[in-house]
């Protein structure tokens, strides 16, 4: 999608739909006062009779007044002023962009970002309305044998009552790059097993570093075997698609010690030996969301050139039954040399991401945060909503926390206490992979914090909110909108807050 700015009036801007704002009780904003008094009280009247919803997100669409430059208007509501803030602006904008991607219309003016929203600026305002109707507008390009029409809207005009600084164009970059990483991020969701391997992965991120310029080396099974990666091998070994290590590396921040994204991409989940039951088998395509969402927010990072080093690590394997597979009872060697009893061949996640933290060791990271759907026991605790934090570190798990309040990307914060090691003891080895029903989010999380003791580190489970079951079952691309906001975060402070994206142009506005 292309999004543009511009401080003209926007009832003298000639488009396809034009988007206003109103309350629950009938106020308007003051666009679509203009155009209220214009339309000699239609608005107004439509709003009094109950047309429009008293829900944030509620639309109404009207055909344009009689010469109005607009053949269309958009009413939206933000609810009742008293309740305005974040989640109803962001509700109000996520209806605009359905409405839009669903439309006639090939191009729209919008108004919504103008509301004075408590504590929130004008380039959040625009960051957010760029993201969210960016991500409106995807499409999974299903393969059907069915030409699907072309609707929707691909150029928007977010209007303003000042100038178009150069703070605000980045702004609109960085909504519309965070917007791109979060669709790379549903397509590698959405994708069947048997598209997205290990190897699609692979090649992937291969195709994005040569686009993007940056590094990409390909670890394949004999060099995680060099490596002593015995529990990563092990989930994967009975697949005749064969691990992929990805390692993705963005210098952007000079001599600065990296960040380090750690992702389980776990292209297809049977369970293994410890088979899963059959219903609802086909989301198991999901499992490698934590490593979809690392090469994901590597593309918006090279696409904004964020000064910032990024390392990303992608465990790209495939968890099957079959004559080689991992048993019960079996006791493996991590690469840290930390020996693993597995009880159930099903919790797979933490045996290939323990090998992947243990490999982060030797960037000396200023920080690794490892993203998987990893627990059933998350979706239990949190549902849909919050991704589920872990952190041996409280400042970076308060970066963490604050990035998804502000990004819309929420996360909750649990414990991982001692008090739950025990869950973890195993008689013939080390530690075993399954710490019982009890508490399951939090003895996965105790079982990789074993392998990352060098270093400030944090876990988000995302077992709940990285796809979507039922009529509009898909990938949802999160956590990008979190990691991106954080990452933002971390640059600007190494940078200063007079940072601009290279992604923008002041004599055009975003790219």
């Amino acid at each position: 999608m292309e999004i543009t700015l511009s401080n003209a009036p926007p009832e003298t801007l000639k488009t396809g739909v034009l988007v206003l704002g109103a309350f629950a009780e009938g106020l308007l904003e003051p666009e679509a006062q203009l155009m209220d008094d214009a339309a000699g009280g239609m608005l107004s009247a439509a709003i009094k009779r109950g047309d429009l919803g008293e829900k944030a997100g509620s639309i109404l669409l009207f055909p344009g007044p009689a010469g109005a430059a607009a053949e269309r208007l958009l009413l939206v509501s933000f609810g009742k002023s008293a309740d305005l803030g974040d989640t109803a602006f962001r509700q109000a904008l996520t209806a605009t962009a359905k409405a839009l991607a669903d439309g006639a219309a090939k191009n729209a003016v919008v108004t919504l970002a103008n509301i004075d929203l408590p504590g929130r600026p004008l380039a959040w305002r625009v960051q957010q309305a760029s993201r969210l109707l960016g991500d409106g507008a995807y499409k999974f390009d299903a393969p059907s044998v069915k030409k699907q029409p072309e609707r929707g809207v691909r150029a928007v005009t977010l209007t303003l009552t000042t100038e178009a600084k150069a703070e605000l164009q980045t702004a609109v970059a960085q909504g519309l790059a965070i917007a791109e990483g979060i669709a790379l991020t549903k397509d590698l969701g959405n994708l069947g097993g048997n598209v997205c391997n290990p190897a699609y992965m692979a090649q992937t991120a291969q195709e994005l570093g040569k686009e993007l310029g940056f590094e990409v080396e390909v670890l394949e099974r004999e060099d995680m075997a060099r490596l002593g990666m015995g529990s990563a091998l092990s989930v994967g070994r009975a697949s005749y698609s064969p691990c992929k290590f990805i390692v993705m590396k963005y210098c952007g921040g000079g001599t600065a010690r990296p960040i380090v994204l750690v992702g389980k991409g776990m292209t297809f989940d049977t369970g293994g030996i410890s088979l899963k039951p059959g219903a609802g088998m086909d989301e198991m395509k999901y499992d490698m969301c934590g490593g979809g969402t690392v090469i994901g927010t590597f593309k918006t990072v090279a696409r904004l050139g964020l000064p910032i080093n990024l390392v990303g690590l992608v465990m790209a394997v495939e968890n099957m039954p079959g004559g080689n597979a991992s048993r019960p009872g079996d006791v493996v060697r991590s690469m840290s040399g930390i020996t693993i009893e597995i009880l159930n061949t099903d919790a797979e996640g933490r045996l290939v991401l323990c090998d992947a933290l243990t490999y982060a060791e030797r960037f000396d990271p200023a920080c690794v945060i490892d993203i998987a759907t990893l627990t059933g026991a998350c979706v239990i605790a949190l549902g849909a909503h919050a991704s589920g934090l872990f952190a041996n570190d409280d400042p970076l798990a308060a970066e963490l926390l604050a990035a998804g309040m502000s990004s819309g990307d929420r996360a909750w914060q649990m414990p991982v206490w001692d008090d739950y090691r025990s869950q973890l003891e195993s008689n013939f080895a080390d530690i075993s992979n399954l710490g019982g029903p009890a508490a399951g989010s939090i003895t996965a999380a105790l079982f990789l914090s074993q392998f990352a003791k060098k270093y400030k580190w944090a876990h988000l489970d995302i077992a709940g909110t990285s796809s979507v079951s039922g009529e509009a079952k898909g990938a949802t691309g999160r956590p990008v909108p979190l990691l991106a906001e954080f990452l933002l975060d971390r640059a600007a402070a190494a940078a200063g807050r007079g940072w601009q994206s290279p992604a923008v142009n002041e004599n055009d506005g975003a790219r």
